[in-house]
């Protein structure tokens, strides 16, 4: 059987859903799916080679069609150069899908929903709820499946007479084999020039708002002197951004790595920190973190917001949970997780556990198995 995913991504990208779409194209291959992954062309700083970049086997192919990529220009044009660029690329897409013989075509991508007035074995992944939902009802309506990462997600739907048999929900996974790996915490320290001598908190990501981060920096006021936090992660012109709001504050802000380097940032924490705010829908609904499941993977103890879409995952059996936005909390929180070694043990052992469900190739088997029968 053959599928088409069709992302509208730079690619490759330091941005999360980059991870997520090549493993899951990489994961649908591995239950012998012919995968053809449909890209835009655009304009990237990343020279590397996709499967390269994020260490993914080469088992599927990747097509990239022509667009107007106005996308650099958006601090000038605003959300015009993303809407230019997500027409044109669809342009292109049209036609290429139309005469092209699939058993299934999936998509994350809301201007791609259109595709379901000439497709019907079209599917649908959604990530947020639509802004403007009227625009989309017609057509999210004439799906036969619909793939959501959070229950709320599906609840929101089904608010808009979706119905329920046609949803699923399953949350974003993790590559165990990367994340649990061997080397020690000091050996991890000194091959990224660590110190040896603090505790380090731990922060991978993007420095948006809703995710928190902000939250973390202004914790570091109410932490000792033998913490350090680190942030791993967030675009060049977030980085710079982030350090000149911050520059008072004794944080560490390292900027974006490889992500073959990740599952060693995360082994020399003693602590990892999910700090999402709850001002947000994306964050106290809808998202389902990849890092979360990384935490899990790496067997640190986790300080989390107390979100329903983290609680969906985690609990107090295998983390912390403090109230978002309150920077004072989450560094109680991380005291707390680091006074106490063999409850820090104790949770750490328990996400590890619950994390081996979340797996990449689980979720792609759950997914296939939900949209190949009706």
């Amino acid at each position: 059987m053959k599928i088409i995913y069709i992302a509208n991504a730079r690619m490759p990208t330091e941005k999360a859903h980059g991870i997520q779409i090549m493993k899951m194209c990489e994961n649908f291959a591995l239950h012998n799916m012919e995968v053809e992954l449909v890209l835009p062309k655009r304009f990237n700083q990343i020279k590397e080679d996709s499967f390269k970049y994020y260490g993914i086997r080469r088992n599927f192919k990747i097509k990239k069609l022509p667009c107007l990529d106005l996308v650099p220009l958006d601090r000038y044009i605003g959300h015009l150069g993303s809407w230019v660029e997500s027409i044109t690329f669809n342009l292109f897409v049209f036609p290429y899908i139309l005469f092209k013989k699939a058993d299934i075509i999936y998509t994350r991508d809301k201007f791609s929903l259109f595709l379901i007035l000439f497709k019907k074995n079209l599917f649908f992944e959604a990530h947020t709820f639509p802004k403007n939902y009227f625009l989309y009802s017609s057509f999210l309506k004439r799906f036969k499946k619909i793939i959501v990462i959070t229950q709320k997600l599906k609840d929101f739907f089904i608010e808009k007479r979706i119905n329920t048999d046609k949803i699923l929900v399953v949350p974003d996974g993790v590559d165990l084999e990367k994340f649990n790996i061997k080397d020690t915490q000091e050996e991890c320290r000194r091959k990224l020039k660590l110190p040896l001598d603090k505790k380090i908190v731990l922060y991978t990501g993007h420095l948006y708002e809703w995710k928190g981060a902000q939250v973390l920096a202004d914790s570091s006021q109410f932490l000792p002197e033998d913490m350090e936090i680190y942030f791993v992660g967030g675009t060049d012109e977030d980085v710079r951004k982030f350090k000149v709001q911050n520059s008072k504050l004794k944080i560490n802000i390292v900027g974006h790595k490889p992500y073959s380097e990740i599952p060693f940032w995360l082994k020399t924490a003693d602590v990892l920190v999910l700090p999402n705010s709850s001002k947000q829908d994306i964050s106290k609904h809808w998202t389902s973190p990849l890092k979360l499941f990384e935490y899990m993977a790496s067997k640190r103890p986790i300080v989390a917001s107390n979100l329903p879409s983290i609680k969906e995952i985690l609990n107090g059996n295998n983390s912390l949970l403090v109230e978002p936005d309150n920077p004072e909390k989450l560094a109680e929180g991380v005291k707390g997780a680091l006074k106490n070694p063999d409850f820090s043990a104790k949770i750490s052992n328990q996400a590890f556990q619950d994390v081996q469900d979340y797996t990449w190739q689980k979720r792609a088997k759950k997914i296939l198995e939900f949209i190949k029968y009706d």
